[in-house]
């Protein structure tokens, strides 16, 4: 372990202009841009970074079981030929070279188990990368792990019955939420600067607000799913999950494929410099406030007075058929999941190999009938069209990621404002829309509830146009700062 190499580079950390709090003196808590800067002023090198993010590893992943595979030979061996890149002096290396990263382990890695959090896959070695893999490996970012993820991303609380629960790194007595919870979890420790994250009904907005990071689901189809074990198809979306808007979209921006003609594609050393000064944002009147804990709230309503010091218009509207997604997400994910499972022959014939759970869902999406799942397409579309009319208004909605904070590990039901709800209804509700419309959406940490557990803001944007949406979370992002707090695991 090259820990000379780590104190030596924190020596000259202390005196960059970049770093002023204790969390951002470790290697660990630096941006990808803090990073990419000093790795191009050879000040650091590529191989500090993994050996740090390495030991995080051997340290903190005993307390969260955020990993499923540590690649650390493989990783050791990419810094090094990053290290002699920088040495050379290549001036063609993007803001991701050399920087150390993890994927969610639904991503196919050629040569590397993919498991899904599954047991029917835990053997499982692809022949190819998914898309997501090859086009991050050709920004020079370095994969360092696979993370812990819900049995083949179908829960929210990755609470995984073949690998062990992740737990949430601000309490570890509560969950991560999922399906991505490995990934968030990770993130917020400073193991890897940013990861990948699958949403499909909230999986990548979810663990990333339980867990104080920034999670990102852009437009429907705008990042590749080739190569990622699906749930279901009309929902699933990909992204990354990072500690920073701007690091955000820097991973955003090495995943996507092409924008449609007109679009903007978001670049992040844009992002900053073309923050509107006036910009409308949207309330909605239904559905994301009606059952929200007091404490989360709060943090809504101090983001939406922030929000108005940045020069924000906020009005209320209308999106009067969103009481429809409950029952069009679930029949479509129900429907889709199963048929998938069972075109792979996993389903009937491997049912005891899945988690109780899992198998429960898969069982139940035989009983969607056909008209059943065209009743969804239906009511999706009047959905879109609900969305795509407010938007003609406003620039974003911003509502609550999430109606509560972490719940406990193992716990069924949840409470709120004195009435009973499952987790699950709970953690997808305020997430499922955004999934049946397939507009970008993004959390971000906006506060913390009285036990110190992590609040997030979400905001939702017109389709293609995330560059637009970042700028707006950037500008919240630099007037509060919550993302500059990290937890303190095993006294760290």
């Amino acid at each position: 372990m090259a820990l000379s190499a780590i104190f030596a580079a924190r020596k000259k950390f202390s005196r960059s202009r970049f770093l002023a709090t204790r969390s951002q003196q470790e290697p660990a808590f630096l941006s990808v841009e803090q990073a990419a800067r000093l790795l191009r002023r050879k000040e650091i090198s590529p191989v500090d970074l993994v050996e740090s993010a390495l030991e995080r590893i051997e340290r903190l992943n005993p307390s969260i079981n955020a990993f499923l595979t540590v690649l650390a030979d493989r990783a050791r061996r990419e810094a090094k030929r990053a290290e002699q890149a920088f040495r050379r002096g290549t001036k063609s290396l993007g803001p991701l070279y050399g920087i150390p990263i993890s994927l969610k382990d639904n991503f196919w890695t050629r040569g590397i188990r993919t498991t899904a959090g599954s047991k029917i896959l835990e053997k499982f070695v692809p022949e190819y990368d998914s898309e997501v893999a090859a086009r991050l490996a050709r920004a020079g970012a370095i994969v360092i792990g696979k993370t812990n993820m819900h049995e083949f991303a179908y829960g929210i609380t990755n609470d995984n019955p073949h690998f062990g629960s992740v737990r949430n790194p601000w309490n570890r007595e509560r969950i991560t939420g999922g399906s991505s919870g490995g990934s968030a979890a990770a993130v917020a420790l400073g193991i890897g600067f940013a990861a990948t994250g699958t949403d499909t009904g909230g999986s990548i907005r979810i663990p990333s607000a339980l867990c104080g990071v920034v999670g990102f689901k852009p437009t429907f189809g705008l990042v590749s799913v080739r190569g990622v074990v699906p749930l279901a198809a009309s929902l699933d979306h990909a992204g990354p999950i990072a500690r920073s808007v701007t690091d955000a979209c820097i991973l955003l921006e090495a995943m996507t494929d092409e924008y449609p003609k007109g679009a903007t594609a978001p670049d992040y050393r844009k992002l900053r410099k073309n923050r509107p000064r006036r910009f409308r944002l949207g309330w909605p009147q239904e559905y994301f406030f009606e059952r929200v804990d007091g404490e989360v709230r709060g943090a809504i309503d101090a983001a939406a007075k922030c929000f108005k010091s940045l020069g924000a218009r906020i009005e209320e509207v209308s999106l009067p058929h969103l009481m429809e997604s409950d029952d069009a997400g679930t029949n479509i994910a129900l429907a889709e999941a199963t048929h998938y499972h069972e075109s792979q022959g996993y389903f009937p014939a491997r049912a005891a190999e899945y988690g109780d759970d899992v198998r429960r869902r898969l069982e139940q999406g035989r009983d969607v009938r056909g008209t059943d799942y065209l009743r969804a397409l239906e009511a999706k579309r009047r959905i879109e069209a609900d969305f795509d009319n407010v938007f003609k208004r406003v620039d974003a909605i911003i509502a609550p990621t999430l109606p509560v904070a972490a719940p406990l590990l193992g716990e069924g039901e949840v409470t709120i404002g004195g009435e009973k709800e499952t987790v699950r209804s709970a953690l997808v509700r305020l997430n499922r829309p955004a999934n049946i419309t397939g507009h970008p959406a993004l959390s971000i940490p906006c506060g913390f509830t009285r036990d110190g557990l992590p609040v997030g803001l979400q905001m939702i944007g017109p389709r293609w146009k995330e560059a637009r949406l970042l700028g707006l979370a950037l500008a919240y992002e630099e007037a509060t700062g919550w993302h500059n707090r990290h937890p303190e695991l095993g006294g760290d």
